[in-house]
């Protein structure tokens, strides 16, 4: 497989799921991270992506700032075996609420 298509989603796309309880990670560093993220996302930075340990049943949504590293995580994931699903636009399109801290 020399191209990967992964699937995506837009960041209104995914403001839709957040009604739900969704597995949303977030690949930025843990300082970025802390500097504003949306409530349900975990921090797993892209080079501990690996160790990455979620529900395999359920999708995995993966963001970052600005869709490049999310891109890379979400090629890892499914190699994992996850069914993931990169966020476009990453944090830069968010225009929502984020919270701070851990």
């Amino acid at each position: 497989m020399l191209f990967q298509t992964i699937q995506s989603i837009t960041i209104a796309e995914l403001k839709g799921k957040l009604t739900s309880s969704i597995q949303l990670i977030d690949v930025r560093t843990p300082n970025e991270y802390r500097g504003g993220h949306i409530r349900q996302a975990k921090n797993v930075p892209l080079q501990r992506i690996t160790s990455f340990k979620g529900d395999q049943e359920k999708p995995v949504y993966v963001i970052c700032q600005s869709g490049m590293r999310s891109k890379q995580a979400t090629k890892e994931l499914n190699k994992m075996g996850y069914q993931a699903i990169n966020v476009r636009g990453g944090m830069n399109q968010w225009l929502d609420k984020t919270i701070g801290g851990k």
